[in-house]
């Protein structure tokens, strides 16, 4: 099969974006700039839980904000670790594993001036996880509450002191807090107990304030000069994001100067950047491109022999040449690197006859196709090249009798349909999403969409897999402290999910940025979670 990167791509886009900051020459004497020309339509939620996916946390989250428990993102040669936040210690209970005491640390103010402590915290907690609390926010609760599966309850100790508690014992739990942010209960009052207000005026305790917001167009972060983490004190004093949804748009945008730096660039335009001095960043990320197969009763993804061979009916070796070496073949949920890999039987590769057959055998071909259709993104971060590898798959798969409709939406309406699960009547007819998946911790790469506990709406098991044997791998893991041992257990798990082909494997990203000759300081972190504060 033969099709070209300009063929998929298109080659059109704006020239001009709209909104873009222009500095009058007193500001542009008087402050450092940069201007972040994003991949998103909107600016993600400012009230505390970003929405619009993990990409999104770079920009109005850990930017704004602050976790309990921090990731570190100021290393790119590694991985990173589990780090203090606004919780400076975190331990379980050793008479009941599964309460976890977490002490806060001191003298952190939100940017409104009132003071962070354990009342805000649990004010917090009460915003995203009680409905018949007075402030309870149902946009913040549908980003993070599937993010949180394993909290049951939560409760001031001292100031200085909380007290969460887990379903049932789960070692794995500091990682579901990574994805929780802190926003200021005083200022909540102060715009009148309205987070629409607060969209506008938000307060967190993190390293930027937001200075300016127009919706579907720009966002403006100031430095936070009183930021309480001397190392992350912004180098600059204000970052411009503005909305570039379209890649080529986004790439012209660069070129001629409107923004500094860009995520994900128009494939076939990295050449005329590289000529015209740019710098092209990229860093091995945990994270699949996939499809995920729904195993309801009913969809043709319940047959093994199918989901093998839609896996083995893709070139991925053609694809990371479609996407310029910008990717790197995925062969699971996993790298091959990664500890919890283990050793699958099922080869995930490019074998088309083996597919036809197994189709064949299935009861399709190419004359009779399997008839089938996926939900998938128009674009966003982490699906921004989503488009010209759905066409370039969707091509592969009718050759050997798999025909796929695509029902593109945006970016967050596929995220309301991923955490709404197979089973939910809006999905009916479509029998796959293709959300792009963060697999950088146990939680996040295999205990989220594989154990039946998870089964959507209660997490992201969208597909309503359910397996006895896996279950129990998951639950040792998550009843172990043992490093070790929890990584022997997810990789006997990720070798049950490989040779059961539970997904759709096509590639791990390598998030790519493109800065502009005046940026320098940016730290790509292993992670999607990045780090403003690097840019100088």
């Amino acid at each position: 099969m033969s099709l070209s990167r300009r063929a998929l791509m298109g080659a059109s886009g704006l020239a001009v974006l709209p909104g873009i900051w222009a500095p009058t020459p007193a500001e542009a004497q008087a402050e450092r700039v940069i201007r972040y020309g994003i991949s998103m339509a909107d600016i993600p939620q400012t009230t505390g839980q970003p929405d619009r996916g993990a990409g999104a946390y770079q920009f109005t989250g850990h930017s704004i904000y602050d976790p309990l428990i921090a990731w570190e993102m100021d290393v790119a040669d590694r991985p990173g670790k589990l780090v203090p936040g606004l919780a400076t210690s975190w331990e379980t209970d050793p008479a009941d594993r599964k309460k976890w005491v977490l002490r806060l640390r001191t003298g952190v103010t939100f940017h409104d001036g009132s003071a962070f402590d354990a009342d805000a915290v649990i004010w917090n907690f009460e915003k995203v996880m009680n409905p018949q609390a007075p402030h309870f926010d149902q946009r913040q609760a549908a980003q993070v509450r599937p993010r949180l599966p394993s909290l049951a309850s939560w409760r001031k100790v001292d100031a200085t002191t909380v007290e969460l508690t887990t379903k049932s014992v789960d070692s794995l739990f500091p990682y579901q807090l990574l994805w929780f942010l802190v926003s200021s209960p005083a200022q909540y009052e102060k715009v009148g107990r309205s987070w629409e207000r607060f969209a506008m005026e938000p307060s967190g305790t993190g390293p930027f304030r937001l200075a300016r917001l127009v919706p579907r167009e720009r966002a403006e972060l100031v430095k936070n000069t009183a930021y309480w983490h001397p190392n992350r004190v912004p180098k600059v004093d204000r970052v411009v994001l503005v909305c570039a949804p379209d890649a080529v748009t986004r790439t012209n945008a660069l070129l001629s100067g409107q923004v500094d730096m860009i995520e994900t660039p128009a494939l076939d335009m990295v050449p005329q950047l590289q000529r015209a001095g740019m710098r092209l960043v990229e860093n091995v990320t945990p994270h699949v491109w996939n499809y995920h197969l729904s195993l309801l009763d009913g969809s043709p993804w319940r047959d093994l022999r199918l989901r093998r061979a839609a896996n083995l009916a893709i070139n991925r070796a053609d694809i990371v040449q479609l996407l310029n070496g910008l990717a790197k073949p995925a062969e699971g949920v996993v790298d091959r690197s990664s500890p919890w890999f283990g050793n699958p039987s099922f080869q995930v590769k490019y074998d088309p006859n083996e597919a036809r057959r197994l189709i064949r055998e299935a009861g399709f071909s190419p004359q009779n196709p399997l008839r089938t259709r996926f939900i998938v993104a128009t674009g966003g971060s982490g699906q921004m090249l989503s488009m010209p590898m759905n066409e370039y798959i969707q091509q592969a798969w009718r050759e050997v009798g798999i025909a796929v409709e695509f029902q593109p939406v945006e970016l967050e309406v596929l995220y309301t349909a991923w955490r709404n699960g197979a089973a939910h009547e809006s999905m009916r007819g479509i029998t796959a999403n293709n959300v792009a998946y963060v697999t950088s911790d146990p939680l996040y790469a295999l205990v989220r969409f594989f154990h039946s506990n998870q089964i959507a709406p209660t997490g992201v098991n969208w597909s309503h897999y359910r397996d006895a044997d896996t279950d129990a791998l998951i639950d040792q893991a998550m009843q172990s402290f043992d490093s070790a041992e929890q990584d022997r257990l997810m990789a006997r798990v990720h070798e049950r999910v490989v040779d059961q082909a539970l997904l759709v494997f096509v590639v791990h990203d390598t998030n790519p940025h493109v800065l502009g000759r005046n940026v320098r300081g940016y730290v790509q972190a292993q992670h999607w979670f990045q780090d403003l504060t690097t840019l100088s």
